[in-house]
């Protein structure tokens, strides 16, 4: 009778710990990831009066077009990332200017402080600064964030940084020279530690080029593509731009990206297009 009662009770308590392992696994799977918040402001606008630099030959020979150029703020509960920034403030004008190539006019309507403050933020409030890569168009007001840390390839920062660079290039490093706290990557990077924003390796624009994945509430997390594609047509005909690092790499980050963006079901926003950048101000307003 003894032995039957002990068995009994073996298999309750075997039972017992097997459902609350179970509802420890289940309770694991449904802990709800934090609340990131982003949002989508007006780094400048360009018209590409050369639109043929966008690519390998004379596709695009006699067009233009104009190119948005947006910045990103990504609010998590352990702090503030900074995604792009624009143009220069110093194209912060009346008329647009038109840089001595001819290739491109430009102009920047507000500047960062003003756009911060309609967020409710200020720039002492970021913890974290990432650049898709370091051209003009991207680093406008980078140096304003000499207090965050720059999360950046380690050979991108080592390309624009030696003193070959700086001297071949001033007007890059000159645009990031500020950035003193800076955290070396390689390859793709979880921000926060939680897969709700990740830097996203994609070289070939330039040498450390990167996207980035943010999980911000929306029905479909948001890949920004950086410049891995400048306009829609870019993406449909995988075209390379004159100017591009490295053609073979940018193909490759095309696949990759293509392939990243189907597992994840991702809302892809091309960094350039005026079309993406009112359909995810739409989409953030809902």
């Amino acid at each position: 009778m003894k032995k039957i009662f002990l068995l009994a009770l073996i298999t309750i308590v075997t039972f017992s710990c097997k459902n609350a392992k179970k509802e420890q696994t289940t309770e694991e799977k449904t802990v709800e990831k934090p609340l990131v918040k982003l949002h989508v402001l007006d780094g400048g606008s360009i018209l590409v009066n050369k639109l043929e630099v966008f690519s390998q030959d004379t596709t695009y020979t006699g067009q233009s077009k104009k190119f948005s150029d947006a910045f990103y703020v990504i609010s998590h509960p352990k702090g503030n990332l900074m995604w792009d920034t624009g143009l220069p403030e110093t194209l912060i004008i009346d008329e647009p200017f038109t840089e001595p190539s001819g290739t491109f006019t430009l102009q920047r309507k507000d500047s960062l402080k003003n756009q911060l403050k309609s967020i409710g933020l200020t720039i002492n409030d970021f913890k974290y600064i990432a650049l898709s890569h370091p051209h003009f168009d991207h680093t406008g007001h980078a140096n304003y964030f000499k207090n965050a840390t720059w999360l950046v390839q380690e050979n991108e920062y080592d390309f624009i940084t030696n003193d070959s660079a700086k001297v071949k290039n001033p007007n890059t490093y000159n645009s990031i020279k500020e950035l003193k706290n800076v955290e070396k990557i390689n390859g793709d990077h979880d921000v926060f530690g939680d897969g709700t924003v990740v830097i996203k390796y994609m070289p070939g624009h330039t040498i450390g080029h990167q996207a980035l994945y943010i999980e911000a509430g929306l029905e479909k997390p948001i890949l920004l593509t950086g410049d891995l594609y400048h306009f829609e047509e870019n993406r449909e005909t995988k075209g390379v731009p004159s100017f591009n690092y490295n053609v073979k790499q940018t193909l490759e980050s095309m696949e990759k990206f293509e392939a990243f963006a189907k597992e994840k079901n991702a809302e892809v926003i091309i960094q350039h297009s005026p079309k993406d950048f009112k359909k995810l101000k739409n989409l953030l307003k809902k």
